[in-house]
């Protein structure tokens, strides 16, 4: 096949020609998005990141196309209808990093229950080494309250019963084996936001999970609690959010996603384009509320960010684009072919 492979890291291209050496593939050092006048009509396949959003406009540059590979779980910034449409299959990786999220996320709640990050920017920047006012406080005891109890969830739960916590779980399709062997009880989604201290968010990001957690539903979150994000930023409505820390109701997050995170990487454009999108830029300064935030810790989309996992990805990208040419498809997108 003729492929197109966009923001690849330097070493990817050795390993992906040394194992595709029968296909003809073009590396591009940045996103589709980096080259809005590129076209191939002869190009069959797409290798993608999330940071490639693919249309209707993108895919009638390359008219020739069978295959979108993307190297991520998450498809959403994918046209499946366009793809569908076209006859384009969509291939993803749905597992590479269960423990590699799972583990970040609780550096993130780690970070924020003992007041690292403060800690460090105290002795880093002013040298005075004291612990006054940097107190912090257990896991062990805490109520997690585990949104999505897929793969990744699954490994969050593990971990929070390793502290010492106690364990609910909301998932649209509740998994009674799994909660069976781990031990830990489902909830509705209103009694996990009003009786946990930990909230942490583990779902994809689709029509049904958009602004899961919203202005309607945020204001029943047990007061002082804590929200941590490694999903996607849409899955939480960003005004909420920022409403309930103001108010106090909750006390802290740690994002690894931001609703706007595309939107805020091209702030320049946005904010001088002729008729800025009026949603778009409220939610981009209100993202700004959150990276200044006292307690509020925002890494930039980086919890699946392991060697061992980008290895994970890489194969798996690998044997998807093998399977698609000897056509026996694997991890195809449901929907999208």
């Amino acid at each position: 096949m003729n492929i197109h492979y966009f923001s690849g890291e330097s070493w990817e291209e050795a390993l992906v020609r040394e194992k595709l050496p029968e296909h003809t593939i073009t590396f591009h050092n940045g996103p589709l998005s980096s080259f809005p006048d590129l076209a191939d009509p002869e190009a069959e396949a797409l290798c993608v990141f999330i940071e490639s959003p693919i249309t209707e406009t993108e895919l009638a540059r390359f008219p020739a196309l069978k295959l979108i590979a993307t190297r991520s779980t998450g498809f959403d910034h994918i046209d499946l209808a366009a793809a569908q449409a076209r006859n384009i299959a969509v291939a993803n990786v749905p597992f590479y990093g269960e423990n590699t999220v799972a583990e970040f996320t609780f550096a993130l709640l780690l970070a924020l229950s003992r007041r690292v990050i403060d800690a460090d920017e105290r002795v880093r920047e002013s040298g005075i080494f004291s612990p006054t006012g940097l107190r912090g406080f257990d896991l062990a005891g805490k109520t997690i309250g585990v949104i999505g109890t897929g793969h990744i969830g699954a490994h969050v739960i593990r971990m929070a019963q390793g502290f010492g916590m106690k364990v609910i779980g909301f998932d649209a399709f509740p998994n009674a084996d799994l909660s069976h062997t781990l031990g830990f009880s489902y909830a509705s989604l209103p009694e996990v936001l009003a009786t946990s201290d930990i909230l942490t968010i583990h779902v994809p990001y689709n029509e049904h999970t958009h602004h899961l957690i919203n202005r309607e539903n945020i204001a029943g979150i047990k007061k002082g609690a804590y929200l941590i994000n490694t999903a996607r930023g849409a899955v939480v409505e960003t005004q909420a959010l920022v409403e309930a820390l103001q108010s106090g109701t909750l006390a802290g997050a740690g994002l690894d996603v931001l609703e706007e995170e595309g939107a805020l990487a091209d702030e320049a454009a946005l904010l001088t384009a002729p008729h800025p999108r009026e949603e778009e830029l409220k939610t981009v300064l209100a993202d700004h509320y959150l990276i200044n935030h006292p307690r509020v810790i925002v890494t930039p989309h980086l919890a699946f960010n392991t060697t061992e996992a980008i290895e994970r990805i890489l194969n798996a990208t690998i044997e998807n684009i093998k399977s698609f040419g000897t056509e026996t498809p694997t991890n195809i997108v449901h929907g999208a072919h």
